[in-house]
């Protein structure tokens, strides 16, 4: 927000609480927590007029505002939709497997890309998956330089849901499972179950074909659909994301990426 520019809508804080003012700034949708400490350690922040110290506690009547200089170091920063292909870890490299951000290079940016970004390493700088997609799972994987898409695809109050292609055998049934699959069974994948000790939220699953299932989530617990299948009998064969809120996979082929355009929103 530059000076002058009106409030954002205050995140629900009782009049009377205080807040540290990074957590103030990421509630409030301005950056990252880490962002803000770096704003304030640059002097790019004032609180009620003031330029604000490390470590502020602020009320939610207190007015903030940001140099435009941080807004322009917020704007050069990226986020990234890969197709990650079968073999690739989301996350840091691990037994030996490669991390799905060494698919980001200049040989593997979709050349159908609408956006006028061009690839420079130091986007490379801070890119970090926003949330898990197994080894073996394929489809939509986003990496982001920008703290506010982090929060808010993969924050604790984060509402984003999650669109996945899943192929399925019951037994020894590995045609027209949809047959087979008893249908009280659905229902419990919809709503009724529990891992890690927790219950699930509500999921929307329905079949897509006699051998697939479309699953819309909410959250995204590890090995999460694996794991729910597994309750009801179902062996996972193969799974695909294909939508994070607003953004789809759409044609983006597997192994390539492209930017996140300036009018798609999670």
């Amino acid at each position: 927000m530059a000076p002058g520019a009106p409030s954002r809508a205050a995140a629900p804080v009782a009049v009377g609480d205080t807040l540290r003012l990074n957590k103030r700034m990421a509630d409030l949708g301005l950056c990252s927590r880490r962002e803000a400490d770096d704003w304030i350690a640059q002097g790019w922040v004032k609180v009620n007029g003031v330029v604000a110290p490390m470590g502020l506690q602020v009320m939610p009547t207190d007015r903030i505002e940001v140099e435009r200089v941080a807004q322009g170091f917020q704007e050069q920063k990226v986020t990234i939709l890969l197709h990650k292909p079968m073999g690739y870890v989301s996350g840091q490299a691990e037994d030996g497997h490669t991390p799905a951000v060494a698919l980001i290079n200049p040989r593997t940016h979709w050349r159908e890309d609408p956006s006028r970004n061009r690839f420079s390493p130091p986007q490379l700088r801070g890119l970090a998956p926003c949330g898990r997609l197994d080894i073996d799972s394929v489809g939509l994987l986003v990496l982001t330089q920008d703290g506010r898409v982090a929060r808010h695809l993969i924050g604790e109050d984060s509402s984003v849901d999650k669109e996945y292609l899943v192929r399925v055998q019951y037994g020894d049934v590995v045609t027209d499972v949809q047959a087979a699959f008893p249908r009280e069974q659905l229902a419990r994948l919809c709503h009724g179950l529990s891992l890690d000790g927790q219950a699930l939220k509500p999921a929307k699953v329905e079949w897509q074909n006699p051998e697939q299932l479309r699953f819309v989530l909410t959250e995204g617990k590890k090995r999460q659909i694996r794991r729910m299948c597994e309750l009801v009998g179902l062996k996972v064969v193969g799974l695909k994301r294909i939508r994070i809120g607003g953004v789809v996979l759409g044609n983006l082929p597997a192994g390539q990426w492209r930017y996140l355009g300036p009018n798609e929103r999670f």
